[in-house]
Order: structure tokens, then sequence, then C-alpha cells
């Protein structure tokens, strides 16, 4: 179904943080300045984590929700609820296999991994994929904040954890191995302890939020935590700090990608904490090596969560604060225009656009 192609669209999800507040999942067309609230198909109240522009078929977009996975092939006009456990499993993360359109990946809270060959409608759990669980969070149960595949062997999966480090699948999905020793090691350094919600200085090093991987340079693991950057050469086995401080004030980590169109860039949302009244994407040329602030001339009410990436247009870049500010360019950098959700927008998790 191509009812909207040739015509970029933004992706925004929200979750209900109290009663009240506005959650669920808004468009907004490119050019444009108004927001729609996209609902036919979904519950009333549909609290959305996670949002997926299906690389090759623009018109199909996936929801992670806190009551499973849904699924649109119109671009939001319309909803469908896939074939995912109704047993209290909140999806916070879908990927679609790079080699197979059909092929899907689903992270979860409780922490798990699913895997549809069948474009979603149906799907199966990884008994293997499990974490042993270091810390235990007061206020939330450990979830899988974000799914990546290595683009030169795509069967080879990673999963950032909140708050539970990373893991890694070597035969896509079938068996999981802990790749969070190196963290462990790197939360003994007495500026990179942090304890807000638990009982151990660790967690803030097994605060997991995202991950990816470049084409160019395979094996090689980028990861978004509450204290910063950090990088892996060896598949997970080892990390070292990025030390994003170097270049930016702020280093809370939310979100980190690497560009569809050119391999050696990436982008990261950074932010004084998990909510704040500030808020900034930074790109780096040369993966990760050196940063420079990307979003000029905006500023940013609350912590900047994530960034979407345009899968054809480089130039197109867009990044959402927790409160509902979506910030953009067309132009690669040089202008940006904000574009504010709706009243009652609380509590961002997600942008896409496609």
């Amino acid at each position: 179904m191509t009812t909207r192609s040739g015509r970029s669209h933004v992706y925004v999800g929200a979750a209900q943080s109290k009663p009240g507040t506005l959650a669920g999942v808004f468009r907004l067309a490119v050019g444009e300045d108004r927001w729609e609230h996209l609902t036919k198909g979904l519950p009333e109240v549909t609290s959305v984590q996670a949002i997926t522009v299906h690389p090759t078929t623009p018109d199909a977009i996936y929801l992670g929700t806190r009551c499973g996975a849904y699924r649109s092939l119109d671009r939001g006009e319309r909803w469908e609820r896939l074939g995912f456990p109704e047993d209290g499993t909140e999806v916070w993360s879908i990927l679609v296999h790079p080699g197979n359109p059909r092929l899907l990946y689903a992270g979860t809270s409780p922490v798990g991994v699913y895997r549809s060959d069948d474009g979603g409608d149906t799907w199966r759990r990884f008994p293997k994929a499990v974490q042993a669980e270091r810390v235990k969070m007061k206020s939330f149960v450990c979830r899988v904040m974000r799914l990546a595949a290595d683009p030169a062997r795509p069967d080879e999966l990673y999963a950032a954890l909140e708050v539970g480090g990373a893991m890694r699948s070597p035969d896509g999905g079938e068996t999981w191995e802990d790749c969070s020793a190196g963290l462990l090691e790197l939360a003994t350094l007495p500026h990179l302890k942090s304890r807000i919600d638990s009982d151990t200085d660790i967690e803030g090093m097994l605060d997991g939020h995202a991950l990816c991987v470049s084409a160019a340079r395979p094996a090689t693991v980028f990861l978004a935590v509450r204290m910063g950057l950090f990088q892996s050469a060896d598949r997970g086995a080892h990390w070292r700090d990025m030390q994003i401080g170097r270049f930016s004030p702020l280093t809370y980590a939310r979100d980190v990608r690497v560009s569809p169109q050119d391999a050696r860039v990436l982008y990261a949302c950074l932010s004084p904490a998990a909510r704040s009244q500030d808020g900034s994407l930074y790109r780096s040329q040369d993966l990760g090596e050196t940063w420079t602030r990307f979003d000029h001339d905006i500023k940013a009410e609350s912590t900047m969560m994530a960034v979407a990436l345009h899968p054809r247009d480089p130039d197109q870049v867009y990044c959402t604060s927790r409160t509902g500010q979506v910030f953009g360019t067309q132009d690669g950098g040089r202008t940006w225009h904000e574009h504010r959700l709706p009243d009652g927008v609380q509590d961002v998790y997600a942008i896409a656009c496609g």
C-alpha cells in the first residue's frame, strides 16, 4: 500500500506519565506545522515507547507500546495489534533485519527478545535472551531499550538494557551473551559511579538507553548510557569511555545512531539527566573521535530523548525533548525549526521519520 508515497513524515511517541496527560503517536508531514494524533485502531490510552519506520517500505510503521506491538500499513491512518502475547509484556524497541524486510525483532520489559518472520503477524520469544539482574530498580522493571544489528554480520544482534548493560547474540537471537563485564569495570571509577533508584553504584554504567553498529567499523559498538558514550571494538567484550565531556558540557546520553547514508557519521542526544531542563544534539563525522553540537540556535526545555535520521535524505534530521519539543532540519543542520507537540504531552520517548 502506498497511499502517501513520496512524502515524508515525522512520527513521535509519548507515554502517559500521569492521568490527564496526552499519550500516543503523533504525525507531522514534512513542510507543514500541524500535528495529527493518530488513534484509529489503538486503545483509548496508548503509551508509545518505540516507533520504527520500515527502512524499505515507509508506509509500514511499527509501534512498541505498554500493551504490545502495533502496525500500520498506511503511515498511521489505521493501526492493528500484532500477534504479540497479551500477558502484560511491554514493547520498548523494534528492529527490522537489515537483510530481510519480513524479519523483525522486538525488545521488551520484562527483559525479552521476540522474533517475527512474517512482518509482525506472529512472534516467538527467544528463551535464552535473558540477563543477570545486577541492579534492582525501585520504580521500574529492566527493559530492552534498543536492538541493533551489525551491518557486516546482520545476524549478529546487540541489545541495550535499562538498567542491565548490554548483551549480544551471534546467531540471530537464538543464544545471547552478557556484554557488561567491561561496563562493570568502568563502574569502579569514582566519576562513573551513580546511584539514583537502587542500592548500588553500578547503576549508572548499566543504565543503557541506545546502541548502534557502523558499517565503517564492523564489530565496533557505540553505547549510550547515563554516564556518557562508550565504545567497544571487540563486540562488547571490553568498553572504553569516549569521553564525550571533552566536547559537551552535557554527558547524560539518551540516544546514539549512525547515519544511513554515511557510516562514519554518528548522532547523539545529550542532557544533564533523565529529567532536566536542557538538552542537545551532537554529531560526529569521524566515528566518535570528535563531536560538535549540531542543533544550532534552539533551546530545549527538557531532556533530549531521541533522534531520527531520514533513511533516504541525509539533510533531514529530527530530535525530540521529553516534554514535546520537536526540532528539525531539512538542510543538513544549517537551519532548524521547532514543532511543539499538542498541549498535554509530558513524556516523549520515541521519534522516527520516513
